[in-house]
């Protein structure tokens, strides 16, 4: 008998649980709104891709940098001449005959002597050294997966060393961390692989390729890669763990100023065929920001990284107009640099768009886009559901054409595609692309438009303007680029006091995204941003944490009179403009979970009275705080601002004291 209770109780546990995943109708009161508010946006500024968030831990591994990109820069850049044993050769840039037309450099190495006479303590060899991005970073005993092209250039096969190792300083020799062999048999470009696992942990490491066997070889695509990235798919483990912490809803990708070529002319457009595909055959390009960009990290990898997250992809083509940079014309407006493509050439523009999709969402037996994406290990479609078209533009008639050609063209092709478009560099009232941004949407009917603006924290502090937007407008915001001009505390929670805002407004507002995403210790062009890294550990700001809440509460609709503050005239729902606290209640009916979020961003405490009788909660509540004072600051030197998580019993009618420079958050189960 009471083994059967026992089953039974399990079955009605077990019950319980399902039935509370079941969606539920929403109570009396609430607005419907967006539940993709939260998103990311990737911008390869700041190294935030090679040396970044791309795990490939080798620099110019296939030679191609370029004085192009970087005064001095070159195929040797990141590389030095390795000659243990006393070896003697010659380094060699070739780019005859090389792997793929759009990687067509390498370096030959003309091997005459690989020791002197004897080993000389185990080193020998002639050949490459390579530093990584200012070191190669590597943990005791995890595996990481090396890989070369050779090509032997006479009939003998070579043995070649791979080894990582850690200087030891001048006449000193090196610290051997791990090693292995290949034998190079080819005298037609192969690929060769070997695992190393080293022995000791060392953040400066070197890999070195060692030619054992004099003669002459070709080399090209030197990698080295963690065995452990994320979900296997090539990501740095920890900062795309720190992107899933955020829970967002979308990724908007690969820029930003990347897409159209910043300002070097449209030769260095961002052309998404030219990135998926083997590795070998992408071509790579200078980056806007100053460096270079081995599209390792490409568009296969940004659609990847979408479905591990559950996160839209949000790809912003380019649209045939140059960005406001071109030439150094940065004065933003009334003037500004800005080139475009012959309305003759426009098909070739409007049909990468088209292709694209084909590419993510087609049928690999009928679409042979959608094949090349089968063939790279994806033959399910993406779901690809947005396309942006251009990035902060200045919207001319020139501009205003090309966009019209294209975005008519796609949305007659694929009515199911939702187009976001632009309202050009800074979206306030008093910049005239706003408003020529604005009249366009209006007149093509435009789904969505991508609105941007980086401002002090006084503006998100006072600022309450999607309050003031039409509600019969068909053209929804997206929210695609802002920050507070900080990285402090206060900064953060003006940006959580806006997003209070934008949830009450998210009938108008459909998506947002904090930029930039990230930066990297010593090489950041841009600040502040939401996370910066060195080769060892992410470190979250202020602002992460915020964005972490936000992401965390997503939901469909939002209740404006669950909560209010002590001293508030009746019926005001607060963040009004001009103060600086605020609050916001949203239920999600998918989930059944209920979030009540309150800022305060002043410096005297408020009382909260919240009533939340119409949900029927359960027991226990979850209670995060991130408080601090107003000019705490989270960096390279010290982390002090992170949420504070605690159990609380849940209540339907209480009150909450809210310290100063403070955000709350409290999470139900319905």
């Amino acid at each position: 008998m009471n083994k059967r209770m026992t089953c039974a109780a399990i079955l009605a546990a077990a019950t319980l649980g399902l039935s509370a995943q079941k969606p539920m109708s929403a109570p009396k009161g609430g607005k419907a709104i967006s539940d993709e508010l939260i998103g990311i946006f990737f911008e390869d500024i700041s190294s935030s891709a090679d040396g970044g968030l791309y795990a490939e831990l080798v620099q110019n591994g296939s030679f191609e940098y370029s004085p192009v990109e970087h005064d001095g820069w070159g195929a040797g850049t990141a590389w030095r001449q390795a000659r243990p044993g006393h070896s003697l050769g010659m380094m060699e840039v070739r780019k005859d005959q090389g792997i793929h037309p759009n990687n067509p450099t390498y370096m030959r190495l003309h091997v005459e002597r690989t020791r002197e006479f004897f080993d000389y303590k185990g080193w020998r060899g002639y050949g490459l050294e390579n530093e990584g991005f200012k070191g190669i970073s590597v943990k005791a005993g995890k595996q990481y997966d090396f890989s070369v092209f050779l090509r032997n250039q006479d009939s003998q096969a070579k043995q070649v060393r791979i080894v990582l190792a850690e200087p030891q300083g001048w006449g000193k020799d090196p610290k051997l961390l791990a090693e292995a062999t290949v034998s190079a048999n080819s005298k037609q470009w192969k690929k060769y692989e070997a695992a190393l696992t080293p022995k000791e942990g060392c953040t400066n490491a070197v890999l070195q390729v060692l030619v054992l066997d004099t003669g002459v070889i070709d080399v090209d695509m030197v990698s080295l890669m963690p065995k452990d990235t994320y979900k296997g798919h090539g990501l740095r483990k920890d900062l795309a763990e720190a992107l899933e912490a955020l829970h967002p809803k979308f990724l908007r990708f690969p820029g930003g100023c990347v897409v159209h070529g910043g300002g070097d002319g449209f030769w260095n457009t961002y052309r998404w065929k030219t990135t998926i595909g083997p590795k070998e055959t992408r071509r790579q390009l200078k980056n806007t920001w100053g460096y270079h960009q081995s599209m390792g990290l490409g568009y296969y990898e940004y659609f990847q990284f979408c479905e591990d997250l559950g996160m839209a992809p949000l790809p912003i083509l380019p649209c045939g107009v140059s960005c406001q940079g071109t030439n150094g014309g940065w004065g933003m407006w009334p003037q500004q640099a800005q080139d475009v493509c012959p309305m003759s050439e426009m098909d070739e523009w409007t049909q990468d768009v088209l292709d694209l999709i084909e590419w993510a969402n087609g049928d690999p037996a009928t679409s042979k886009w959608a094949k090349l994406r089968a063939e790279q290990g994806h033959p399910k479609p993406f779901g690809l559901k947005y396309v942006g078209i251009g990035n902060e533009e200045k919207i001319t008639p020139e501009f205003a054409e090309r966009f019209r050609y294209i975005y008519e063209r796609v949305t007659k092709a694929h009515p199911e595609i939702v187009i976001v478009g632009t309202a050009g560099p800074g979206s306030h009232p008093e910049n005239p692309d706003y408003e020529a941004g604005w009249k366009l949407a209006d007149e093509l009917g435009m789904p969505i438009i991508d609105e941007h603006y980086y401002e002090k924290n006084d503006y998100f502090l006072k600022s309450r303007q999607y309050d003031k937007y039409p509600r019969n407008r068909k053209t929804k915001v997206y929210l695609g680029e802002y920050a507070a001009k900080d990285k402090k505390l206060i900064d953060a929670l003006a940006e959580g006091l806006y997003l209070l805002h934008v949830e009450r407004n998210a009938d108008v507002v459909c998506m947002t995204s904090y930029a930039p995403l990230f930066a990297k210790k010593d090489a950041t062009n841009w600040n502040p941003d939401m996370i910066y890294f060195d080769n060892e550990r992410a470190y979250l700001t202020c602002s992460y944490y915020v964005q972490q809440m936000f992401g965390q509460s997503s939901g469909q609709y939002f209740y404006g009179d669950c909560v209010r503050f002590e001293g508030d005239p009746a019926g005001v729902v607060q963040p009004q403009e001009d103060v600086h606290y605020g609050q916001s209640v949203i239920l999600n009916t998918k989930t059944r979970k209920l979030y009540v979020k309150l800022v305060n961003a002043g410096a005297d405490a408020k009382k909260a009275n919240i009533n939340l009788s119409r949900f029927g909660l359960k027991k226990q509540a979850t209670k995060t705080v991130l408080a601090g004072a107003a000019d705490s600051e989270n960096n390279y030197e010290a982390q002090p601002i992170a949420p504070k998580k605690e159990t609380i019993k849940a209540q339907k009618k209480f009150s909450l004291d809210l310290a100063p420079y403070s955000m709350v958050m409290l999470e139900y189960q319905l």
